[in-house]
C-alpha cells in the first residue's frame, strides 16, 4: 500500500497499519511497543523485544500454513456485501494497469477469450508472493488472446494478483466471475434479484468496488440456477446497471453474460445467441455461448448479432466433453468454423494440456496446442514504451540477477512473467531448408528464471534467417536506445543483429540506417552504440562486452522522425565466407527499447520503509541442527528465532517494475558498535509498496547485546538498469531477549 505524505513519528512507532484496538492492547505492555530511536542515512530504526505472544492474523488474507498472504475469493452474498476496502487487501492489488494496446478492444476485430479453469482454483497461483511450486501451470502466449477471466465454482472470484500483472503486462484485459449454482445460488439470486433495484444495484456496486480496488478490468456473470418472474425480469436492468457504473469506474470495463438461463428463467442452455437469451446479451458487453454448437447454430447467430458479431464469444471446450466440434489437439476445427462466422472465440481450461498430459511434457504440448490455433488467433500489438523483457516465465529452477546465480530451487511468482514473445516455427518463403523456431528455457537464464531459446538452420542459398518475436505499434520518439543480450551454444561464428520494422515509411525519417525495403513496412539494421553517453553508462555500462556466464549485450542507437515501431527481429547471419548450412543456437537473455529522454530523469528514492505486525517463533530442534550443520566455523551458537513482518514504503509504482526485497542479519553488543557489512540476502520480490517477510532465521540476542536486521528496498525501474543502493529504501529492527 503506497503511504501519502511525509514520515510521521506515530505510523513508525506503532506500525503503518495499526488500528486503534491494537494501540489500545499495546500502551499498557511494554514488550509490545515498537518506536523509531533513530534516524541516520535515511534508515528508520525499530526496537522490538522479542515475545512468544500470537498476534492472530485474518484468516481471509493470510495462508493459514505458511501466514504467506494470499489472494480470495468471495463464497457468501452477505460477505460480498459486507466487503469494504482493508489494509490488507492492497496485497492483492495489481501493480500493472492495462497496457494500450493495437487495434483496442473496442474494434470490430474478432477476438480470443481464455476462460482458465484449473482444479477449482486458487492453487499454487493464490501466494501473492510467490511459491516454492515445482513444475506449475503457467500460461505464456499473452499476445494471441485478447480477455482473460479467472474462473472457480465460488460466488465471487477476484482474480489472483499474479495474473492480472501479467495479463495487463501483455495488454490482456481480466475479468472475475460471479456465479450462481444449483439450489443454493437459486436462493441467492432471489435474495438479491426478485426485490426492487436496490437489491441488485447493492450487489452490483460492490462488483464495481472490487474490480475498481484491485485493478482488474470486468466480470463473467454465469447464472446457472433456476429463476422466479420476478428474479429473471430483474436480470437485464441489473446488468444494464453493472456495465454502466463498471465503465465509469474502470476505463475499458467489460461484462460479459454465459448462455445457461433464457428469459422464462429456467436454465436451458442455447448453444448460440437466439431470442430467448438476445435481451441478455442487448444488456451487457458480450454474450459467452455453451459448448455444444454446430455450424448451423453459427449460420442463424450472425443475423442476430448483427454489427456486434465481435461480442459474441463462441465457447470451447478444450477438455472436449459433450457434443462439440473440435477440442484437446482437434480445438482448431472450432476455431476454424468460429472465425469462418466472423465470432469471437471462448476457449474454456485450455490447462488440459497441464491436467490430463505428461507434466514433463508440458512445454513442448503447449507449444503444440497454441501452434496449431495460431492461424486463428491474429496478435495484439503493445503500443507504450520503454518495452523490456527477460523473458521470464515467472517461475525457474533457480534465480539470475545479471547473470549472477542468487539461489537455487523451484519457484513461481505470476507476477515475475515478463513480456512474452510470439512463439512459432518460421521458415523463410520459397526456402524449404532454412527454419528457425523459437521455445522457453529453463536451463539457463540472464535475469529471473528463463530464458528464449532460438533453434535454427542458414541454408546455403541465403545469407540469413530472422524471426519475429514481438508485434508492436509505438509512435517512436526522436531517439531510442536498445539493447540485446545473448549468448550462442557451442563453437559458432553466427552473426546475432537486431532488426526493427517501421510504419508510416512515407513520412518516416530513420537517421543513420540504411533502409532495407521501400515497402510500407520497412526493416532497419540499427547502428551498434559502442560508446555510450556519460549519463546513460548505468543503463549500457556493458555494452559491446562479454558478460558473466558467456552472455553478450548489444546497444544501439536510432534516430527517427515521424516513425511508428511495428515489429521487433533477432536476425542470424552465416560467417562470412561460408557456404556450407548453418545451424545454431542462441539464448536471448533480454530486450530494450527505451525513449533516451527517460533515461536522463533521475529516480526517486525509496521512502518511509517501516516494520509492523512482527512475529516472533523459537526454531524446531530439527531447523537449528540443519543450520548448524551449514555454518562453517562458529564456535558456540546462539539459539535461532523465526521472524515475520510486515514491511511497508512509499514509492512512484508507476517508476517501478516490481521491488526486490534484501535483509542483512547481524548480532553484537551496543558497545561494540555497529555489526560489520554483511551481503544483502535476497528475501523476494514485491509488486506493491508493502512485503511479508515470513519465518525469516535470525539468531537470537544475548545477554547484553542486540540482535539486528536490516531490511532493504530495491526498485528496479521500468528501463531494467541497476538502481544504486543510495537510492534504496532502508530499516533496521533491532531486538533483545524477553524480559525475565
Amino acid at each position: 500500500m503506497e503511504t501519502a505524505g511525509p514520515r510521521t513519528r506515530a505510523a513508525a512507532r506503532l506500525g503503518a497499519h495499526a488500528t486503534r484496538e491494537e494501540q489500545r492492547k499495546r500502551r499498557p505492555v511494554r514488550r509490545w511497543q515498537r518506536r523509531r530511536i533513530e534516524e541516520e542515512q535515511e534508515e528508520a530504526v525499530f526496537r522490538e523485544v522479542v515475545s512468544f505472544t500470537r498476534d492472530p492474523l485474518p484468516a481471509r488474507y493470510y495462508d493459514k500454513d505458511t501466514t504467506k498472504p494470499v489472494s480470495f475469493y468471495l463464497p457468501s452474498l452477505e460477505e460480498l456485501l459486507a466487503w469494504t476496502p482493508d489494509a490488507e487487501d492492497s496485497f492483492n492489488v495489481a501493480l500493472e494497469p492495462l497496457k494500450c494496446r493495437q487495434p483496442p478492444l473496442s474494434s470490430q476485430r474478432p477476438r480470443t477469450l481464455l476462460c482458465h479453469d484449473m482444479m477449482g482454483g486458487y492453487l499454487d497461483d493464490k501466494f501473492i508472493q510467490g511459491s516454492a511450486a515445482q513444475n506449475p501451470y503457467c500460461f505464456y502466449h499473452w499476445q494471441c488472446i485478447d480477455i482473460f477471466v479467472y474462473f472457480s465454482h465460488h460466488l465471487v472470484t477476484i482474480p489472483p494478483v499474479g495474473w492480472t500483472n501479467a495479463a495487463h503486462r501483455h495488454g490482456v484485459c481480466v475479468l472475475g466471475t460471479f456465479i450462481a449454482e444449483w439450489k443454493e445460488g437459486g436462493r441467492l439470486c432471489e435474495a438479491f434479484l426478485a426485490g426492487d433495484e436496490r437489491s441488485y444495484q447493492a450487489v452490483a456496486d460492490q462488483l464495481v468496488l472490487i474490480a475498481q480496488f484491485f485493478r482488474f478490468d470486468g466480470w463473467l456473470i454465469n447464472i446457472e440456477s433456476s429463476l422466479s418472474p420476478a428474479a429473471v425480469g430483474n436480470v437485464p436492468p441489473f446488468l444494464r446497471y453493472l456495465s454502466t457504473q463498471l465503465c465509469r469506474q474502470v476505463p475499458g470495463g467489460l461484462v460479459l453474460w454465459y448462455d445457461s438461463v433464457v428469459s422464462s428463467g429456467q436454465v436451458k442452455w442455447q448453444n448460440e445467441l437466439n431470442e430467448q437469451n438476445r435481451i441478455f446479451f442487448d444488456s451487457c458487453h458480450g454474450f459467452f455461448t455453451n459448448y455444444n454448437w454446430r455450424e448451423e447454430h453459427l449460420d442463424r447467430m450472425v443475423a442476430q448479432a448483427g454489427e456486434r458479431r465481435a461480442d459474441v464469444y463462441v465457447g470451447v471446450d478444450v477438455f472436449a466433453r459433450g457434443n462439440v466440434v473440435g477440442g484437446q489437439f482437434d480445438t482448431h476445427k472450432s476455431l476454424e468454423l468460429i472465425r469462418k462466422h466472423g465470432f469471437s472465440a471462448a476457449l474454456f481450461a485450455p490447462g488440459w494440456v497441464y491436467e490430463c498430459l505428461e507434466k514433463r511434457d508440458f512445454f513442448q504440448n503447449q507449444d503444440k496446442f497454441w501452434g496449431l490455433l495460431g492461424r486463428y488467433l491474429p496478435p495484439h500489438s503493445i503500443c507504450s514504451l520503454p518495452f523490456v523483457t527477460s523473458f521470464c516465465l515467472g517461475m525457474g529452477t533457480r534465480r539470475v540477477c545479471y547473470g549472477q546465480e542468487e539461489a537455487v530451487g523451484p519457484w513461481y511468482h505470476p507476477s515475475a512473467q515478463e513480456i512474452q514473445p510470439l512463439f512459432a516455427e518460421h521458415r523463410p518463403e520459397g526456402d524449404g531448408q532454412g527454419w528457425v523456431k523459437t521455445h522457453c528455457c529453463l536451463e539457463d537464464a540472464w535475469n529471473g528464471g528463463s530464458s528464449l531459446l532460438i533453434r535454427g538452420v542458414i541454408p546455403p542459398e541465403v545469407g540469413h534467417v530472422a524471426v519475429r518475436l514481438f508485434s508492436l505499434h509505438v509512435p517512436v520518439p526522436p531517439k531510442i536506445f536498445l539493447s540485446m543480450v545473448y549468448k550462442l551454444e557451442g563453437p559458432s561464428d553466427v552473426g546475432v543483429a537486431l532488426e526493427l520494422t517501421t510504419g508510416d515509411a512515407g513520412s518516416c525519417h530513420v537517421g543513420g540506417i540504411s533502409t532495407l525495403s521501400a515497402e510500407v513496412s520497412s526493416r532497419h539494421s540499427p547502428r551498434p552504440l559502442r560508446v555510450p553517453p556519460t549519463k546513460l553508462a548505468r543503463w549500457v555500462g556493458h555494452c559491446g562486452q562479454q558478460l558473466s556466464g558467456g552472455w553478450v549485450q548489444r546497444c544501439y542507437e536510432v534516430n527517427l522522425r515521424g516513425c511508428v515501431l511495428q515489429d521487433l527481429w533477432v536476425s542470424f547471419s552465416r560467417p562470412p565466407g561460408s557456404r556450407e548450412q548453418e545451424a545454431f543456437v542462441c539464448r536471448l537473455g533480454e530486450l530494450q527499447v527505451v525513449d533516451a529522454n527517460s533515461l536522463l530523469s533521475p529516480l526517486p528514492r525509496v521512502q518511509a520503509v517501516s516494520v509492523s505486525r512482527v512475529r516472533w517463533q523459537r526454531a524446531a530442534p530439527e531447523e537449528e541442527e540443519e543450520e548448524e550443520e551449514e555454518e562453517e566455523e562458529e564456535e558456540e551458537r546462539p539459539a535461532r528465532l523465526r521472524l515475520s513482518c510486515a514491511l511497508h514504503w512509499s514509492y512512484p509504482l508507476s517508476h517501478v517494475r516490481c521491488f526486490r526485497i534484501h535483509c542483512c542479519r547481524a548480532t553484537g553488543s551496543p558497545a561494540e558498535g555497529p555489526p560489520g557489512p554483511e551481503k544483502p540476502a535476497l528475501l523476494g520480490l514485491a509488486f506493491v509498496n508493502q512485503y511479508r517477510v515470513v519465518d525469516l532465521a535470525v539468531a537470537a540476542a544475548g545477554p547484553g547485546t542486540d540482535g539486528r536486521v536490516e531490511f532493504l528496498v530495491e526498485p528496479v525501474s521500468r528501463e531494467g538498469f541497476l538502481v544504486p543502493k543510495a537510492e534504496w529504501g532502508r530499516a533496521a529492527l533491532l531486538y533483545s531477549g524477553p524480559h525475565t
